[in-house]
């Protein structure tokens, strides 16, 4: 099996916030991986812009620094990393005043397409939005890539669209989820639109329950003070599982069209029931194993933000009706891991003995680590005796099917940036899509703030609060086992 590799038009693309935490870690490596594959035409050039008054080679030995540190040692070409920190500029630019603007508009070529990725605060959205367009930077044909998060209620979304749609068609903004770019979550949409195996079955007849884990081992030192404004609901499960629940509930669009894709998440998110009180664990981690627990961590004594959180969600529709969607997310959790699992109902007759050797079908999509998708089936128990029942993986890692080229497919941030360049909108949130988004999220944040509730106290390295398990014991189901 050979990848293709398909270069883009050329462009200039000027991240602002270049010597940012996310431009060192993610946005520089990708797209000097994406030179390396070939798919970065050699004129195209990436343009810095920031507070820090650097030169042009100050700024390429950060770059370096970053490709080094970030990108394996056995996709470090020297000759290379060269020849793509020749293609950088850099410009000091103040994001709220006049300093650097006319300099960068000098950088800017005609006739080549234009991106400008807001790698900064959402506060300074509308500043450079605004100035952009002052200093005639952006054209009618430029695109803007804005990161998470994107307003923390309904109404600072608003402000912000509303903000960005003084400059800016819908169509040339482009609101990023990494989760999006992962090769599995679009293999999700091969494996339920490009199959007709699946298709049939996809629906409450036979689906008995959903579950969406994202579980990591870190903590939020380090972040704590702003983590504490945000909190595990409105940093994960109102933009990034929001967006996999989506996926997997949507109705088959009739093209694979970006407006034809969101179009049917949206129906999803307007179709969400709301979530009730008792339908919902709040947790926090605690001390252990050496290490200070969230409150510490956050620097806040009396913080009642959640590191955890469960739901029981319900889709409102013919297709889904009566099938509960299990969410769950948390940090400091026994391993790292994301998976998506779809469980099928039992068979409607039991024909075998063996009836307690039943498990039920289940496909598994593990979007991190070890990249993949599996299928629970039950077979016969190999040897004499009569029939006797167990359960086994159909499995597909994508390091086993693909082999070398599992380590050369490009990452979310990589494939979502040559999207961007593109001009492909497919996977990335509409304004509206955002919006229905905190309108179902917001109630559940006030409810539990009117209440005063609190987040239950878990203990690092485990599974996450003891409510956690009852939400799914009461409906006769069990949580799958957080593991690597």
């Amino acid at each position: 099996m050979v990848s293709r590799v398909i270069p883009v038009d050329v462009f200039d693309l000027v991240i602002f916030g270049a010597t940012g935490d996310l431009a060192r870690r993610k946005i520089l490596p990708g797209l000097y991986r994406r030179f390396l594959a070939g798919q970065m035409p050699d004129d195209s050039r990436i343009i810095g812009a920031a507070r820090a008054d650097l030169t042009n080679d100050a700024f390429c030995e950060q770059v370096r620094a970053a490709i080094t540190e970030f990108v394996p040692k056995d996709r470090q070409d020297p000759a290379v990393i060269d020849a793509f920190l020749a293609r950088l500029a850099y410009v000091p630019i103040d994001a709220t005043g006049t300093n650097g603007w006319a300099a960068l508009k000098a950088l800017m070529r005609p006739n080549v397409v234009r991106a400008f990725y807001f790698s900064v605060a959402p506060s300074l959205f509308g500043d450079i939005a605004s100035r952009l367009h002052d200093h005639g930077i952006a054209d009618a044909w430029s695109r803007i890539v804005v990161e998470k998060p994107f307003g923390r209620d309904l109404a600072s979304a608003r402000a912000l669209n509303a903000a960005l749609a003084q400059h800016f068609s819908e169509a040339q903004i482009y609101r990023i989820d990494h989760y999006l770019g992962k090769e599995t979550v679009q293999n999700l949409m091969a494996v339920r639109f490009a199959n007709i195996l699946f298709e049939p079955l996809w629906k409450a007849e036979y689906v008995d329950h959903v579950q969406i884990t994202v579980a990591e081992t870190v903590g939020v030192n380090g972040r704590g003070a702003y983590y504490d404004k945000s909190g595990a609901m409105r940093d994960m499960v109102q933009n990034h599982m929001m967006q996999l629940l989506c996926l997997i509930a949507m109705e088959p669009p009739y093209h694979f069209d970006p407006d034809a894709v969101r179009d049917e998440k949206l129906k999803v998110i307007r179709a969400l029931k709301p979530v009730q009180p008792e339908d919902i664990v709040r947790g926090q981690y605690g001390a252990g194993s050496g290490d200070k627990g969230y409150v510490a961590h956050s620097e806040n004594p009396a913080s009642k933000t959640e590191s955890y959180i469960a739901l029981k969600v319900n889709v409102s529709n013919w297709r889904w009706q009566g099938v509960p969607f299990y969410l769950r997310t948390g940090k400091r959790l026994r391993a790292r891991a994301s998976e998506i699992a779809i469980t099928f109902k039992q068979p409607p007759h039991a024909i075998f003995d063996d009836a307690k050797g039943w498990r039920e079908n289940v496909l598994v999509i593990r979007l991190q680590p070890n990249e993949g998708m599996n299928l629970m089936v039950m077979i016969k128990e190999p040897g004499p005796g009569g029939m006797r029942l167990m359960q086994v993986p159909l499995d597909m890692s994508f390091a086993a099917v693909l082999g070398d080229e599992a380590e050369e497919t490009p990452d979310a941030y990589e494939r979502l940036i040559m999207d961007v360049i593109r001009g492909n909108q497919t996977l990335f949130m509409r304004g509206d899509e955002v919006e229905a988004a905190w309108a179902w999220t917001d109630p559940i944040i006030e409810g539990w703030e009117a209440r005063g509730d609190k987040p239950q106290t878990y203990d690092p390295g485990s599974s996450g609060p003891e409510d956690a398990l009852m939400l799914m014991h009461r409906d006769g189901r069990r949580w799958r086992e957080i593991k690597e």
